[in-house]
């Protein structure tokens, strides 16, 4: 048995002391790992009378709050708080909105809490209720009691999130791609920004598509070698210049060594595989140092008064953020991309050390700066063209879960990011060892205190030029499992976060940017979470392999029992493009590397079966002859999404090309080139984008799901005029 003090002063923090696993087994976490999840948020917990003084420091800091760090409320609902001021002692509390107006309206209820004896004083507790009229947006509550003063962060989110207007009813479908492989003619050995615009209008202009799903396109550090995942980024909240079209820029065109650029340029896709079609893995490091030194060159050409200010207006917005991010990236090609071996003078943005850097390498900073400013104008440029060639989204950017342990995110936001611990997942159905991803996990407490300012301005950056954001592993926003440094993934708990703030902002933020949320639901889920999700109008996630008859037979779940409120693709990108799935290569794939936990026959007989009761499926819809071919079935698989109810429909960029190779093989580091591997056709040779636009698969494809949305579209209208 846990010691029940142990178990009490978890439960304060919001630490499971006991969980039921994927089996639906109880679990109760060992002492050793609360107490170091306990360590985790600075409170030392390995002892009796460690724990008795840590239970009294709660309380203590509880009744020595005037009012909560921040409250929390929902649009069209009345919203409870407390305040505490001395016992007996009136309480005037009032809002002021984000616009500086003063409402009114705020009620006291009945509160019976005993008062509390802090170092003499008594403290009462008082209870009230903001009206049920306050419009969304980050408003303040004032409290005034006699000559005490304080005031907390007020954060009203709508109730309910749903489609941006301008796509109303209508359904949708669109391509998801990981960018970095998709290169065309005019792109330095690997996927940009410019292609990623033309990949929008392409499928937007040619085949009606609705949005563009991109991989996370956050910022890696800007060493060798530089981290080839896109979900381990060194900053979520800023971009990889990696992305950059060097010749998009417009100080380019004034730029007199354009040659040497080009030579740069024809040098890496050379190395890259343009020469050699059948060339290798993505090739980050010779890109990136080809494409850095030509930044170099146009971030000296001088620019015009008009684009001077510009910059200037990028710069203030961003604020101490971007300088600190320019800062660390300085740092990291000076000292090696882990801060905690710099020296100490370095190690946190407030260090000694630091504004000397600054001062001494001005240029440097202002290089990493600047390049945060041409990716956004060039972000900026991809939606707007995208949306002006007829999509209803436009790019649907992926918010990663966390960051690299030793990156830009975790040195400048240490005191908000949690020590000690990693985040993972505890072991499923499919990862029964589970996972560690070694990225340190927001310390709920330390955001609320700081009104989640880090997260509101993430979720406003990732959102200020898109349609929507996918948030992989949405989950973690209500709990997120907890690993202490050194034990092994099964040896962690759950940690929960205050769903109410994290959703609710992630809500507040889509709807001020006119967009539309989907989490990625998959995995380990509590069943009323879907159920939340749902309520707040957030899409959920439905990859078909995984979308099983669980209350019958477990074959494949009918169409019309899919979700609504969903986005549903056949694959992902953990999982082989379907030709290379139907074909088992997921089995045979793990197999070579030594992740089976039966043998492989078994595993390739159960693939078989799943491929069967699909099969079987397709010809009950109708879909499917009896002697189709791999096409056929690729194609009937995709047009199966399209009787679902599902109002987002996805088509993987690998599919419509006919790949085989999976981008990323979980369980797996440089065992396998993940998050290396170029777009490439069924002959496993590297297709570029120009060949896209002319495949006649491709084509196919994307013509299947705009039919499969465009008559599902009419039903709706048909019905709605019965």
């Amino acid at each position: 048995m846990t010691t029940p003090s142990l178990v009490e002063l978890a439960g304060r923090f919001g630490i499971a002391a006991d969980y039921e696993d994927w089996t639906g087994r109880r679990v109760v976490v060992p002492e050793s790992t609360l107490v170091a999840v306990l360590a985790a948020f600075g409170v030392p917990a390995g002892t009796e009378p460690e724990r008795t003084a840590a239970l009294a420091a709660s309380d203590r800091a509880y009744w020595s709050r005037p009012l909560p760090a921040t409250v929390l409320g929902r649009a069209g609902a009345r919203t409870p708080f407390w305040v505490h001021v001395t016992h007996g002692h009136p309480a005037e509390v009032w809002v002021q909105l984000e616009d500086g107006t003063v409402h009114a309206g705020v009620r006291q209820r009945d509160n019976f809490t005993a008062p509390f004896d802090l170092d003499g004083r008594l403290v009462g507790e008082a209870s009230f209720e903001l009206p049920d009229d306050l419009p969304p947006g980050y408003h303040r509550v004032h409290l005034r009691s006699g000559a005490q003063e304080a005031s907390a962060a007020l954060i009203v989110t709508p109730d309910w999130l749903g489609f941006p207007e301008r796509l109303g009813a209508r359904r949708a479908w669109g391509l998801a791609t990981q960018l970095y492989s998709v290169r065309s003619r005019q792109s330095w050995g690997v996927g940009d920004l410019a292609d990623l615009t033309d990949l929008a209008v392409w499928s937007a202009s040619r085949h009606g598509a609705g949005y563009v799903l991109v991989n996370p396109l956050h910022a890696a550090a800007p060493t060798t070698p530089m981290e080839p995942s896109p979900y381990l980024p060194t900053s979520r909240r800023f971009v990889n210049p990696l992305y950059l079209r060097v010749e998009a820029i417009p100080e380019f065109a004034y730029l007199r060594k354009r040659g040497r650029v080009w030579r740069l340029r024809d040098d890496v896709q050379k190395r890259g595989g343009k020469a050699v079609p059948e060339a290798q893995a993505i090739d980050r490091d010779s890109a990136w140092a080809a494409k850095r030194a030509a930044l170099r060159l146009v971030y000296r050409v001088p620019r015009s008064a008009g684009r001077e200010l510009a910059y200037a207006a990028f710069c203030a917005r961003e604020g101490s953020a971007l300088d600190d991010f320019a800062t660390w990236c300085a740092l990291a090609e000076k000292h090696g991309g882990d801060w905690h071996q710099w020296p100490a003078s370095l190690q946190h943005p407030a260090a000694d050390g630091v504004a000397d850097f600054v001062a001494k390498h001005s240029a440097a900073v202002d290089f990493h700066r600047w390049m945060q400013w041409q990716l956004d104008e060039q972000l900026a440029a991809a939606q707007s063209r995208a949306v002006g060639a007829g999509m209803s989204l436009g790019i649907v950017h992926d918010l990663a879960v966390g960051v690299h342990p030793n990156g830009a995110d975790s040195w400048a936001l240490q005191d908000v990011l949690a020590l000690g611990v990693s985040a993972g997942a505890p072991p499923d159905e499919f990862n029964q060892l589970g996972q560690d991803w070694s990225q340190p996990p927001w310390r709920p407490d330390r955001l609320e205190e700081q009104e989640y300012q880090p997260f509101r301005a993430l979720i406003r950056t990732v959102l200020r030029h898109a349609g929507g954001v996918r948030v992989d592993h949405i989950i973690g926003l209500f709990r997120l499992w907890w690993i202490p440094s050194g034990a092994a993934p099964t040896e962690g708990t759950y940690v929960r976060y205050d769903h109410e703030a994290m959703i609710g902002i992630l809500v507040l933020e889509a709807h001020r940017a006119a967009a539309l949320a989907v989490g990625e639901d998959l995995g380990t889920v509590e069943p009323w979470v879907r159920d939340y999700l749902r309520a707040r109008g957030v899409l959920g996630t439905s990859i078909l392999w995984f979308e099983r008859d669980r209350d019958g037979d477990g074959g494949p779940l009918p169409a019309e029992r899919w979700r609504e409120y969903c986005l549903s693709s056949v694959t992902t990108h953990d999982l082989p493009p379907t030709a290379g799935y139907l074909a088992g290569e997921h089995v045979r794939l793990r197999d070579s590397l030594g992740l089976l936990t039966r043998p492989v026959d078994e595993e390739l007989a159960a693939a078989e079966s799943e491929r069967t009761a699909w099969i079987a499926e397709l010809h009950r819809a109708g879909l499917l002859g009896k002697h189709a071919d791999l096409d056929e079935t690729v194609l009937a698989l995709h047009q199966y999404l399209g009787r679902t109810p599902s109002r987002l429909l996805g088509l993987a960029l690998t599919d419509a090309v006919g790949d085989h190779k999976t981008q990323n093989q979980p369980g797996t580091t440089d065992e396998y080139p993940n998050w290396r591997v170029p777009l490439s056709g069924p002959d496993g040779r590297p297709v570029l984008l120009e060949d896209v636009f002319t495949d006649p698969r491709a084509a196919a494809l994307a013509e299947a799901l705009r039919a499969n949305v465009s008559s599902a579209d009419s039903a709706s209208t048909a019905k709605k005029c019965e």
